[in-house]
């Protein structure tokens, strides 16, 4: 257990960061800290960088100050990365992390690599979030940082409904509730409501999936040409593997979507006892144990066809 007073002491600049193309866990878990630092401790100069996050998390307090990654005049005193496995996802914000004077890295990964000077991981608990809400005087959460904790937590749980989800998450987000947010509005414009467009490609998806491994395994793909028909970008095919997912009688759901440079990025899920982390190691990738996710890069039909390969030997 750490505490983020102890080292923010006789600091007078923190720069923070999370991973590249940022979800929901790794917007609020930024957010969180960076709000938490500019409200106690205003003479410390303190930036928030990420790649461009998506619409429905830009209501969080401070989301307009977010910036983008660029070449950095001096190092931090402090640079915090949060819900970040290892320091390639960090992206551009890795030379910020490099020119600093001490790193601490806060994150709920498998496999984390373990490349700060100080860390706070423990691997498969429900989020970074959560985490972020153990380093915190409590006292101290107002209703601004309790929002952005409670919408990683919602993300990064499936609504508090993957495994990963603990007495202890449903106690925290008890807290958080406490602190006055309007945690029904959170769930809903932020998770479960959808453009047109998503859910129209999200039925594209849905009709073109295939079912594998007697029946065990559902499988679908999106091709940067879709994407396009339906005018929608990565972030809007957020909750199909999910969707996939809820498929009864399926233990494992596997969606790959095409990406610019011709690949493809995959996100899996499990219901079933299967690590899929160790699957996405395999190729590359990380995650957790019910939830991982890599690139590949071939043809969509040879990248199932491998997967599904690998899924035979655990299944």
């Amino acid at each position: 257990m750490i505490k983020i007073d102890e080292f923010l002491k006789d600091v007078k600049s923190v720069g923070i960061a999370g991973h590249v193309r940022p979800d929901g866990d790794c917007v609020g878990s930024c957010l969180s800290v960076y709000n938490y630092i500019v409200s106690y401790y205003p003479d410390v100069d303190c930036h928030v960088y990420l790649e461009t996050i998506p619409t429905i998390f830009k209501f969080l307090k401070n989301s307009d100050k977010i910036e983008e990654a660029k070449e950095i005049p001096e190092s931090f005193d402090l640079f915090i990365c949060l819900d970040c496995r290892e320091l390639k996802r960090l992206g551009k914000s890795q030379a910020y992390f490099a020119a600093a004077k001490k790193t601490l890295c806060i994150d709920h990964h498998l496999g984390n690599a373990k490349f700060a000077d100080d860390e706070y991981i423990i691997p498969d608990d429900s989020s970074t979030c959560e985490l972020v809400f153990r380093t915190m005087d409590e006292k101290k959460i107002t209703k601004e940082i309790a929002e952005c904790l409670y919408l990683g937590m919602v993300h990064d749980t499936g609504i508090f409904q993957y495994s990963c989800t603990t007495s202890e998450t449903m106690k925290v987000a008890g807290v958080l509730m406490d602190k006055g947010i309007d945690f029904t509005r959170i769930v809903d414009e932020t998770y479960n409501q959808k453009l047109y467009a998503q859910q129209l490609i999200m039925a594209r998806a849905l009709e073109k999936s295939k079912l594998y491994l007697n029946d065990k395994v559902i499988v679908s793909f999106i091709t940067k040409e879709e994407m396009d028909e339906f005018g929608v970008l990565p972030r809007h095919l957020e909750g199909i593997v999910q969707q996939l997912r809820n498929t009864k009688g399926t233990e494992v759901a596997v969606f790959l979507y095409q990406t610019e440079d011709a690949g493809y990025k995959v996100s899996t899920r499990a219901t079933g006892d299967v690590d899929l982390a160790a699957l996405a190691r395999k190729f590359g990738g990380g995650g957790h144990a019910k939830a991982a996710g890599f690139s590949m890069y071939e043809n969509p039909k040879s990248c199932v066809r491998k997967i599904i390969s690998e899924l035979e030997k655990v299944l």
